[in-house]
């Protein structure tokens, strides 16, 4: 009965008094549906307007989303985000990326890792392609320092008297120190026929060195050769471009007509270059199936590349390497002493065990970073260590003497240490300089004339420009006919059975 009557009170609200009734106000009547997209889009709206303020306000608000499961990437996408919202002027978006980059290779603690960006990459695939302009040496970071790996051969680098292991401090005046190897490639570069001006630091010399050097047009011509006496060829490789290996197969070539006896393998000073150039060269000597190096990747056991038919020569070689020689370099060196008997003479090698793989971005920048090491055909691993010689042979203490800036001028009365080097040159030389004490005196001076008069130059008894280089050159004639280490290698051939298939 209570039921009925609710159901009939809710159907008949007419009936109440009128007294009982309080007055509503105003309202608006409207259906749940409508009601409830109504609230829909006010919501939708308020978001808009808040994202809206907060992409296109006065103080933005940027927030770099990690990527789902690379948690490790969250302290540096937190510090981006700070930088870019707090730093007190609008940041390169593009520059900071790639100086994380940077810092990422800088972390590894690995001289040949290096990030490049597109003019550096450039650079980098120039140096072994046909040519490119600058000095003519290879370069590399070490503990934050440039170092000289090795000039290039007839290059203006090696004419000024750059030699592996110097240190160069300043380019133009300025500081490369804890630069990347390709960052200081894209400073000495240039232009041929421009000046480059470096300081460098040499071991043994208390002070710098400053060579004022000509950049010039270098052609990466790689393979040289000449015929000594008794049928030894002495074939040099300067490094190991994209066409080091024909080159080399050519000259070889040439010379197998000429009644080849031996041959002196000439690899000091050469920085190295392409794994696959210095497979090939020593695919020439190691017979078919012998080992000529081992590659290990991470995680993985070492893989080993045989040599494969093919023309082989089969005649005596003896390999010349020295502390410029690293790499592809030592590649070879390995393959011809452990797989075909060859001894190395001269001292001991670089020491450079790693391979690098270089991939290009989007950008055109390059990563350059080691994959893995390489093994010698025993199972040798040379690197920071590299390959010592069967016969040690060092070269003259003169030909380490540092090199003469030709526009100091050096004349009666003058004390430097660069008169000192002059006085040993002069004596080394034959022209009696009298003692090397780094006094220019009336002994030095006479030496001086005497120099100027088998150079055919004006006899001013003053060391500067011309007369400067002709002491040089003369010196660097003398080193090359009296080749200590050459010599070492050609007579291990002397009287050796020579054939060829």
């Amino acid at each position: 009965m209570d039921e009925q009557k609710k159901d009939s009170i809710e159907q008949q609200p007419e009936q109440i008094p009128p007294a009982e009734i309080k007055p509503a106000g105003k309202f608006i009547r409207m259906k749940p549906f409508k009601f409830i997209m109504l609230m829909f889009f006010t919501i939708l709206i308020t978001a808009g307007l808040t994202i809206f303020a907060l992409t296109f306000g006065e103080k933005k608000v940027v927030e770099v989303k990690v990527p789902t499961g690379r948690a490790e990437f969250s302290k540096l996408y937190e510090a981006y985000d700070l930088l870019k919202n707090n730093y007190y002027k609008d940041i390169d978006d593009s520059k900071v990326v790639d100086g994380a980059i940077n810092g990422m290779f800088d972390a590894l603690g690995d001289p040949y890792s290096d990030f490049m960006v597109k003019d550096e990459a450039d650079q980098f695939k120039s140096g072994l392609s046909s040519s490119f302009q600058g000095i003519g040496a290879e370069i590399q970071e070490r503990n934050g320092s440039i170092t000289v790996v090795s000039p290039i051969k007839n290059s203006p680098a090696e004419k000024a008297g750059l030699l592996p292991k110097d240190i160069i401090l300043t380019v133009d005046g300025k500081s490369i120190h804890g630069l990347s190897a390709s960052e200081a490639v894209a400073l000495i570069r240039g232009e041929k026929g421009t000046p480059v001006k470096l300081t460098v630091k040499r071991e043994g010399n208390t002070e710098p060195l400053n060579m004022t050097i000509v950049r010039d047009e270098i052609p990466v011509e790689t393979v040289y050769g000449e015929m000594l006496e008794g049928d030894i060829a002495h074939i040099q490789i300067t490094s190991f471009s994209e066409n080091t290996a024909k080159e080399f197969e050519k000259i070889l070539a040439d010379y197998e007509s000429k009644a080849l006896k031996g041959i002196v393998l000439d690899v000091r000073q050469n920085p190295g270059g392409y794994l696959d150039a210095a497979i090939e060269i020593s695919n020439l000597f190691v017979p078919e199936g012998k080992p000529i190096v081992q590659v290990q990747q991470k995680g993985e056991e070492p893989k080993i590349t045989n040599a494969i038919t093919g023309k082989k020569y089969n005649v005596p070689v003896t390999v010349l390497v020295d502390s410029g020689s690293a790499s592809a370099s030592e590649i070879l060196a390995g393959a011809l002493k452990e797989s075909v008997g060859a001894k190395i003479v001269g001292e001991t090698s670089f020491g450079k065990g790693t391979v690098q793989n270089v991939t290009a971005l989007k950008d055109g920048s390059n990563l350059k970073f080691t994959t893995g090491k390489w093994l010698t055909p025993n199972g040798n691993w040379i690197h920071e260590k590299g390959i010592a010689p069967d016969v040690k042979v060092s070269y003259p203490s003169y030909a380490s003497l540092p090199y003469l800036d030709p526009s100091m001028e050096m004349k009666k009365g003058v004390q430097s240490n660069s008169v000192k080097a002059a006085q040993e040159m002069l004596e080394v030389l034959g022209y009696e300089p009298g003692t090397a004490d780094g006094i220019f005196e009336q002994y030095t001076e006479r030496a001086v004339k005497k120099l100027q008069a088998a150079s055919g130059l004006e006899e001013t008894g003053v060391l500067t420009g011309d007369t400067t280089y002709a002491l040089m050159d003369a010196l660097r004639a003398k080193i090359k006919a009296e080749d200590p280490q050459l010599l070492k290698a050609k007579e291990l051939l002397i009287g050796t059975p020579a054939k060829t298939e």
